[in-house]
């Protein structure tokens, strides 16, 4: 936070200080608030008027500047740290802490502490508030000899007071001749100007009327350089009136300047402008430093002038910003002159060695020489002597001047920043820099807008000073805080340089100033309705929030959720692969449910959302095997019912369940699943294997007692098939990936036929003609080459970006097999073929 406030002092001068100034936070001492009959917590504000702080009315603790007094009785017998009743300033309370010294070197030599302690008691650790103050000692015999002293510090929780631990001898004070000391009484003040706090419930709009933009961490000049577009109110009326109702809201400056303005006009809390960086691209740090404050504004100001093109506020731009000026050059001995007239939207003015702006205007118009080795080629004239310089034709309602502090220096080969003083006043005249003047129309400017930087040419902070009304009123734009402050800190603080004052730092200037012509204030500063906003863009805006809202809710509320993911029996056709569906390509039907919804209500909903009675359904939740596979396992509902479902799901999120309803004839019929006895029956899948076309065909799944034999199974698989009753079949059951294992013994029961019967069980078959001419005739030899499968991506070299083409290939291939299969899919000779492993590209 800068340091931008400059201390008034009342009626006081400077007396002899001590030799030790030591300024420094208060040390870890017992602090004791001194009891109510030895102190008089008086506070004396600025006009004079003593008030107690009991007394204080609240709509004035958001204040920036107050001064207040605390007096110690028997003073000559203080021993221990005393602090003064709290007085609110910027809503934070601020109190006087005043204490004994003693040196370790000099024990016999006694001194005062005096400190100023700001928010201590507050338990945050981020909070924040720069200020200025003046600590005094009051001379009760003469005013002008009180003892002072200054400080500047940014107050936060680990230095929450700043002071001198040696601020004046202690018996200097006791010394009744020097006149600090009446009735064993002495009397404190402090006088403090401070800045919006940062970390706390600072209500900006509350106190000021206004809101801030939140620091996205890399935008600089941009809040403050949007802040001073949306109070030029002609702007942002115009800007309004832009149609952007067909504009993708993640793409378009305009729609997003739009965003921005409404949530400033309307909104209680700081606006964001994420939206408005990712639509011009300028998204990191370096996008920001890699160009300044004038270019950000050509973005955005061409973005609006082409938007607004063909619509009835075409022209804004020019009309408001648009000023013309005319370049010349004047041979001096023969009759020949060049004029160009141009446009112009801002002014950049050099301050380098001008004591004022109104030294860089004369300094813009000045006439340059072109003689000697420089003469001017006027075409058949030949080379003569000439005048050249620039001449402004009119200059604009609002009129943005940039300050030229950030320049290249050439010695050092980088940019550097000029911090030197350079004044500007609150009324500017610029009549006399015009080409022709205007009675009826003088230039005339009052003071809009300081856009100030703090820090050096790498980096630092920046906070616009805004006359929002144009009545003398600033307030101070700070990121998401915004203060109310004083004309003498909004103009005077920023004109840069040295000074001796604490409130004003050396780095901490202005780099931008808008002023608004006279005449005009009415028109560029009228006030903004609803009204002036189409109720299409309100509407847009709102719905807009209204979802973000309910995305913000989802997210606050994520934790309270699972997400179940169903998949039903349709989804298992057409798989080609191990288990029952890819888990990449499969559609789940999603519910978002509570965590501790029971199972029961679960299947209620679901009963409402598939159309079928809840004894239609059945849940297989989807369980991850020792082996890597995924197969359906029993969830016994009549036990189960009454559990929540992340109890039942182990915490799995998502959790995949298999879902097995009736056919539709069957719930059209009102009818119901077959029982299952999870002690005595298993769940089977079956998949039969068709060697001519090597693809696996889904069959459904069975019920079956695990005592019934293999060959009970074979009509079932004929019938699913659609093969010949009695047909032989070979059988294999699907153990994990590369792993299928023929079934020998069809006389044996399920349990001691498939290795470790669980539901789920995978059995493929096929019929036992096997196909000797195909190259995979077995189920095993399908599984096997599935296994070593690989899809590879063929592009053309020759072609720039070629997205190629897929070919599903096998990792047990030579050479000549990959070109004869590419070659096949290119329909030419393998031996015109050349193949490159692709290479990834390193900087």
């Amino acid at each position: 936070m800068s340091n931008c406030v400059r201390v008034e002092q009342q009626n006081e001068q400077h007396v002899s200080e001590p030799e030790e100034m030591d300024m420094e936070a208060g040390v870890d001492e017992p602090q004791v608030d001194a009891p109510i009959p030895i102190i008089n917590g008086n506070l004396v504000p600025d006009d004079g008027d003593t008030i107690k702080d009991q007394e204080m009315e609240e709509d004035t603790s958001w204040r920036s500047e107050a001064t207040f007094q605390f007096t110690v009785e028997r003073f000559s017998k203080l021993s221990d740290t005393l602090l003064s009743p709290a007085y609110y300033i910027r809503n934070l309370p601020w109190k006087i802490m005043v204490m004994p010294r003693t040196h370790q070197e000099r024990p016999n030599q006694k001194t005062l502490g005096f400190f100023l302690q700001c928010n201590a008691e507050s338990e945050s650790t981020s909070w924040s508030c720069n200020a200025q103050a003046v600590l005094k000692v009051i001379n009760v015999k003469d005013e002008e000899k009180s003892f002072t002293r200054k400080i500047s510090h940014l107050f936060f929780h680990k230095e929450n007071d700043w002071g001198y631990s040696s601020f004046m001898p202690f018996n200097d004070i006791v010394d009744s001749d020097k006149g600090f000391i009446e009735d064993d009484k002495v009397t404190f003040e402090v006088s403090v100007q401070a800045d919006a706090p940062h970390g706390v419930a600072w209500d900006s709009k509350k106190y000021t009327g206004y809101v801030g933009l939140k620091n996205q961490g890399a935008t600089c000049y941009m809040n403050s350089l949007l802040q001073t577009l949306f109070f030029t109110n002609q702007l942002r009326k115009a800007v309004y009136q832009m149609p952007t109702e067909g504009d993708d809201s993640s793409k378009s400056v305009p729609l997003a300047l739009q965003r921005v303005f409404y949530e400033l006009q309307h909104s209680d809390k700081p606006v964001g402008t994420k939206k408005l960086t990712k639509s011009f691209g300028w998204e990191t740090l370096d996008s920001f430093m890699q160009h300044d404050v004038q270019e950000l504004s050509r973005v955005l100001l061409d973005n609006v002038e082409n938007k607004m093109k063909g619509t009835c506020v075409e022209g804004t731009i020019s009309k408001v910003f648009g000023g013309k000026m005319v370049s010349y050059i004047h041979c001096k001995n023969v009759n020949y002159r060049s004029e160009r007239t141009e446009d112009y939207y801002d002014i950049q003015l050099s301050i380098k060695g001008k004591k004022s702006i109104y030294d860089s205007f004369a300094n813009y118009i000045a006439v340059e020489q072109l003689d000697g080795d420089n003469k001017y080629d006027a075409g058949e004239h030949g080379l003569q002597d000439a005048e050249k310089g620039v001449r402004f034709l009119s200059f604009p309602p609002v009129l943005h001047l940039q300050l030229m502090r950030f320049m290249y220096d050439p010695q050092t080969d980088q940019n550097i920043k000029i911090n030197d003083r350079f004044e500007f006043p609150e009324a500017l005249l610029l009549d006399e820099f015009l080409q022709k003047t205007d009675a009826s129309e003088p230039a005339s400017y009052i003071l809009h807008a300081v856009l100030v930087h703090s820090g050096d040419n790498h980096g630092g902070h920046y906070v616009v000073y805004l006359n929002p009304c144009g009545d003398g009123k600033w307030c101070k734009f700070d990121d998401d805080v915004v203060s109310r402050c004083t004309k003498k800190e909004a103009i005077e603080h920023n004109f840069g340089g040295l000074d001796d004052d604490f409130s004003v730092r050396h780095c901490t200037n202005a780099y931008m100033l808008v002023y608004i012509n006279e005449n005009k204030l009415d028109y560029v500063l009228h006030s903004t309705l609803d009204s002036d906003i189409p109720p299409l863009l309100i509407e847009r805006l709102q719905e807009e929030k209204r979802i973000e809202a309910q995305k913000r809710k989802e997210r606050q509320e994520a934790h309270l959720y699972m997400q179940v993911q169903i998949v039903t029996e349709d989804q298992f056709c057409g798989h080609q692969g191990n288990d029952m569906y890819d888990e990449e390509k499969v559609k789940y039907a999603v519910f978002k449910v509570l965590k501790n919804c029971t199972l029961y209500e679960f299947m209620q909903t679901l009963s409402q959302t598939m159309g079928y009675a809840p004894d239609q359904m059945r849940l297989w939740p989807m369980q991850a095997r020792r082996n890597g596979t995924r197969r359906p396992a029993m969830l016994d509902y009549e036990m189960e019912n009454g559990r929540h479902m992340i109890e039942l799901s182990e915490n799995e999120n998502p959790w995949n369940i298999f879902l097995e309803t009736v056919d539709t004839d069957t719930a059209a019929a009102g009818g119901t699943l077959p029982s299952f006895d999870k002690e005595r029956d298993v769940m089977l899948f079956l998949k039969m294997y068709d060697p001519k076309a090597k693809t696996l065909n889904y069959c459904g799944h069975i019920y079956t007692p695990i005592t019934c034999k293999i060959r009970d199974l074979l009509s079932v698989m004929c019938e699913r098939a659609g093969f010949p009753q009695g047909t032989n079949l070979v059988l294999y059951e699907e153990v994990k990936p590369n792993l299928t294992e023929r079934i020998q013994e069809i006389d044996f029961s399920l349990d001691k036929a498939l290795d470790e019967l669980m539901d789920g069980d995978i059995i493929v078959f096929q019929r036992d003609d096997i196909d000797i001419t195909s190259d995979l005739p077995t189920a095993r030899d399908y599984f096997h080459d599935l296994y070593h499968r690989v899809d590879v991506i063929f592009c053309d070299k020759t072609i720039l970006n070629d997205p190629g083409f897929v070919v599903t290939l096998s990792n047990r291939m030579n050479y000549s097999q990959v070109a004869r299969t590419v070659a096949q899919r290119l329909n030419t000779d393998p031996m015109l073929l050349q193949f490159f492993k692709s290479q990834g590209w390193q900087k």
